[in-house]
């Protein structure tokens, strides 16, 4: 699962089995992503937190499934095979849609995001590639391009901290050596409207 100890589910008490309860999915699942933090629970509270406002809240005005396409790509360039999986199959729900589902994963896989995005999309996964690959380099002007495809600063702001987010948890995984070994991949907190909600469906 990873290569630090981790305390399962059946072995959890006190605040963890609390916050287990909170997030598990079914048959008592915890994803491995989270289970990480078991030896220091408060940070599974901050990192749980940040995950469901960030990505499942619908004070968010941009579809959930471009922010779910935006963590895919930040994660295959952070080389993270595990959020890719997991995201890869948490956007193919969203989208329903088998064809688009595909041609999203072939652009982001060939980084050739232009075969398929346009506009307010594609400069927000040019502006997710800069922050991830070479972030120094950013300055206000990439911000006026955001500005300049009617993204609103609100909507600058969501997909600057998926991004951030998604670096944050793409290090988290791969420097503890996170695996999927026994997760059920695509599981997410799907109650957009109750940031307390963060049980995984």
């Amino acid at each position: 699962m990873s290569w630090i100890n981790e305390i399962p589910y059946t072995d959890a008490a006190g605040q963890l089995k609390k916050i287990y309860d909170r997030v598990k999915g079914p048959n008592d699942n915890i994803d491995n992503v989270l289970s990480i933090h078991s030896l220091r629970p408060h940070t599974l509270v901050g990192h749980m937190g940040l995950y469901k406002n960030v990505l499942h809240n619908s004070n968010n005005t941009l579809p959930k499934w471009y922010l779910e396409t935006l963590g895919v790509y930040v994660s295959n360039l952070n080389q993270c095979s595990y959020c890719v999986d997991h995201h890869s199959a948490g956007l193919k729900r969203l989208l329903n849609d088998d064809t688009k589902f595909n041609k999203i994963v072939s652009c982001i896989t060939k980084d050739e995001l232009q075969d398929y995005f346009t506009f307010q999309y594609l400069e927000g996964l040019k502006y997710a590639k800069k922050l991830t690959l070479s972030h120094h380099t950013i300055t206000e002007s990439d911000i006026h391009a955001l500005r300049d495809q009617k993204l609103s600063d609100g909507e600058i702001l969501e997909i600057n901290q998926v991004v951030s987010y998604f670096n944050y948890v793409n290090r988290t995984v791969i420097g503890l050596g996170v695996n999927t070994d026994g997760d059920i991949i695509g599981l997410s907190p799907n109650n957009s409207d109750d940031s307390e909600n963060w049980s995984h469906s």
